[in-house]
């Protein structure tokens, strides 16, 4: 583009003083040789502005469920929480249908690592920990995050591991800044996990999201610091690390195709985010 051209993103602006600095900067990565996202993976105001929407349905949905989880619900219950919630409010459940899921929802308990397929007769007991992944479109555009909830009360394991999972998100959080890289977060999250007697799944990681439910880049949760794609302001993808108790392998249900269990029958917990880089940071659009 031309200097004084409106700049491509929509903002108004002319492109010397929008995004014109940033892909020169980019450009000076990208010549050392680093991972640059496309321009397709910066989200322009007027997206931002309509994702942000969703990811306010989306936290909406799961307050609701926060408010009404308890022992002796199914997760089919959770499930008809969360299609009631998002279709009341104008929202489609982003799950339902993708690629043949059949519920609204991912309810993942105890030594399920994720998908876990919501059903009448799984009934939540005291002391379970269960994950609960919800993921939004409102008018087109795409929300997800989840949460652990812990059922009465847990155990001592499953208590420490909730914690060191909650803490592992904010660390990887605090480590992504612009201008970084995904493995600076990825990094952050894989040695507390480590220090902590954790393993962190590798092949399972977080996505870019907001035009579609699951868009570039990967977001691995066990590179290296310094390692995979730039940073750039506009970027919006999600952090979500899967924490295990004992190993990182698994296998996924042969009956149903999804739901995706711990090698060891060792327990899971995964919390996710979803965020935006800004010039000064990141924001959370929906947790």
């Amino acid at each position: 583009m031309e200097r004084n051209d409106p700049c491509w993103c929509g903002s108004g602006k002319k492109y010397k003083k929008c995004h014109m600095p940033i892909e020169e900067k980019m450009q000076l990565h990208a010549d050392r040789g680093e991972i640059v996202p496309s321009r397709k993976l910066l989200k322009t105001p007027f997206q931002i502005e309509k994702i942000k929407a969703s990811a306010e349905l989306n936290t909406k949905v799961l307050d609701a469920v926060a408010e009404q989880i308890h022992a002796g619900m199914s997760t089919e219950d959770i499930d008809k929480i969360v299609y009631d919630v998002t279709t009341k409010n104008g929202g489609i459940p982003a799950p339902l249908n993708y690629e043949g899921f059949p519920k609204s929802v991912c309810t993942s308990i105890n030594n399920e690592i994720c998908h876990g397929i919501p059903d009448k007769n799984i009934i939540l007991q005291e002391g379970d920990i269960i994950n609960v992944d919800v993921s939004t479109i409102l008018n087109g555009y795409f929300s997800d995050a989840s949460r652990m909830f812990k059922i009465g009360q847990v155990s001592e394991r499953a208590e420490r591991l909730v914690k060191v999972t909650e803490e592992c998100l904010e660390l990887g959080l605090a480590a992504a800044k612009p201008w970084g890289h995904l493995g600076d977060i990825a990094d952050a999250i894989n040695t507390h996990a480590q220090e902590n007697g954790y393993s962190v799944v590798e092949e399972i990681g977080g996505h870019g999201i907001g035009l579609e439910f699951h868009e570039d880049p990967f977001v691995s949760f066990v590179t290296p610091k310094g390692s995979e794609m730039l940073l750039v302001p506009g970027m919006m993808f999600t952090i979500e690390p899967m924490i295990n108790e004992g190993s990182p392998d698994f296998f996924v249900d042969e009956d149903n195709g999804w739901t995706v269990y711990t090698i060891d029958d060792g327990l899971s917990a995964q919390i996710e985010y979803m965020v935006l880089v800004t010039e000064n940071g990141v924001e959370v659009l929906t947790k």
